[in-house]
């Protein structure tokens, strides 16, 4: 099965069972062919379930995948068991100790971020927009871990493919929203056409985790908004008028 779902991997959380995937594979057609794994697209549900068999199957097969109702927010859940996909939890992020869970987080411009303490065997996803950045779901997903008994300075966090500065057109008031909570967050702002600068989100959450003591960052560099042939991008679809998008899985499990 990885041999056909193509996954995405980080040195920074080694052989742990982990991968971010795009929209090469799965059996989904039209506007979101390919791997689309968004219970909140258009497309057909079935087609959706199976895209998530896939792409759990690839990552840590015989797990059952755990994944949110996102709202942008900062709020962590600690899971347990398993979640059936009808009664989602409304929160961003998620944290465990227990075998046999893929915690997976949606993405399609906004990364997953994975987080793993090896030595106390405990994992995070985060689904990080740039909302939930600026509210510190990265850091507070840290001390969910913490409170099962990790140590921020073992953490290892992997951001993975999103929308990258280059892409990332914002206005004034969003530059100045920044700006107002801390002056240091201008240099993750690059000056853009007339009234406009370009966001480096990868930045600014790796920035933001690193602060909070853990033991490493590592960013994937990968633009879901430029590389349409591997990845959905909702800004991209907004800018060309399309109804729908898909949507990206990263996630990662603790195995026996």
């Amino acid at each position: 099965m990885k041999d056909t779902i193509p996954l995405l991997t980080s040195p920074a959380l080694g052989d742990l069972p982990h991968g971010f995937t795009g929209r090469r594979g799965g059996v989904s057609t039209g506007i979101v062919a390919g791997l689309n794994v968004g219970l909140g697209s258009h497309d057909d549900p079935a087609a959706v379930h199976e895209n998530r068999r896939l792409a759990a199957s690839a990552i840590l097969p015989g797990a059952a995948l755990v994944t949110l109702h996102q709202v942008h927010s900062a709020d962590v859940i600690h899971v347990t068991e398993p979640i059936p996909v009808d009664a989602r939890p409304r929160a961003d992020a998620m944290v465990t100790d227990r075998p046999g869970l893929l915690l997976g987080v949606l993405g399609a411009d906004c990364p997953p971020i994975l987080f793993a303490d090896v030595r106390a065997q405990i994992i995070g996803a985060a689904h990080s927009g740039w909302k939930g950045a600026f509210a510190g779901v990265g850091e507070a997903t840290v001390a969910a871990m913490e409170w099962l008994g990790a140590d921020r300075t073992h953490i290892a966090a992997a951001i993975g493919p999103c929308i990258q500065q280059k892409s990332y057109e914002v206005d004034a008031g969003f530059f100045e929203r920044f700006a107002q909570a801390d002056a240091a967050n201008e240099r993750f702002f690059r000056e853009g056409k007339p009234g406009h600068y370009q966001f480096d989100l990868e930045g600014y959450i790796a920035a933001r985790v690193a602060a909070f003591g853990i033991g490493t960052v590592h960013c994937s560099g990968m633009d879901t908004y430029g590389n349409e042939a591997d990845y959905f991008s909702f800004r991209r679809a907004t800018h060309r008028g399309e109804p729908d998008y898909g949507r990206q899985l990263g996630a990662i499990g603790l195995v026996d």
